[in-house]
């Protein structure tokens, strides 16, 4: 956790602060942001699910927000551990806990899915579960290329179509290999954790998607060991659907299926407790 502790230490950039937002005797929603990125992308969907009665966490994760030294002493490790730490948090707050990420947070929100521990609802948006092959052999040799190419230029205008949104946006914007690496092993992890997932689980994905083809949002609906799942398309936008053109649709789709998870969930509670009262 050496990484996680000095790349905590730079301050953080002005509006990419963890969100917390606490609704007593609520259900509890995770947010998690994607790779170099901040809650600033989840803001909105935050106040939204906080508007109807839940109780939202959306950690910064090491690293975010603040620097690319910070960046690139952060590890796939530390990101790993804050997502546990988050869900444990929002754990001892109340019983249920639903998990949504986006990007790299899917990745994330898969890992924590995988583990032991009841999720009685999982959200993946644009979830990065899948590195192109040029990306694959840039993160394996990053060693050999990092020192004379430094940080890399990694911004992309398709990932956010709204021009207002994409102005607002809090993301480093630049890459190195090490950082690559790191997010290489993210993925791979995910990948191999899908099978494991058994939680009621939606996937959103946008076709015009320039970082997550859609073929990888496929891939994770089959791999997925969930008894109920659903892969919901959108169009308009990029990849950072949660700020972009048709953000609301994307709103309402996760509001929705956390709604009705949540609610049964709930339900299901209250019988087992009626029960036990009865058999005493």
């Amino acid at each position: 956790m050496d990484g996680q502790q000095s790349a905590d230490t730079a301050p953080v950039i002005r509006g990419a602060q963890t969100i917390d937002l606490q609704e007593e005797g609520s259900p509890g929603v995770l947010l998690l942001h994607g790779f170099g990125d901040t809650p600033q992308t989840l803001a909105l969907l935050a106040r939204k699910l906080h508007k109807s009665g839940y109780s939202v966490y959306a950690p910064l994760l090491p690293g975010h927000g603040r620097n690319m030294d910070a960046f690139n002493q952060s590890r796939a490790g530390d990101w790993i551990e804050a997502a546990k730490s988050a869900l444990a948090t929002l754990r001892r707050r109340g019983d249920s806990v639903s998990v949504v990420g986006l990007s790299m947070g899917a990745a994330l929100a898969v890992l924590l899915a995988a583990e032991p521990g009841e999720i009685p609802a999982l959200v993946l948006i644009a979830p990065y579960l899948g590195m192109a092959r040029v990306l694959r052999l840039a993160a394996a040799t990053y060693w050999a290329w990092e020192r004379f190419a430094g940080e890399v230029n990694s911004r992309d205008p398709r990932s956010i179509h709204d021009p207002i949104e994409r102005e607002k946006n809090l993301a480093y914007g630049s890459i190195t290999g090490r950082a690559l690496y790191e997010l290489s092993k993210i993925v791979r992890l995910a990948r191999k954790s899908l099978p494991r997932v058994k939680a009621p689980t939606l996937i959103i994905q946008s076709r015009e998607d320039p970082r997550c083809l859609p073929e990888v949002a496929e891939f994770a609906l089959h791999a997925l060991d969930a008894g109920e799942k659903k892969l919901v398309w959108t169009e308009g936008a990029g990849h950072i659907i949660t700020v972009d053109y048709g953000r609301e649709r994307v709103f309402t789709e996760v509001e929705q299926w956390l709604r009705a998870h949540t609610d049964r969930g709930a339900a299901a509670v209250k019988e087992k407790a009626a029960a036990e009262r009865a058999e005493s």
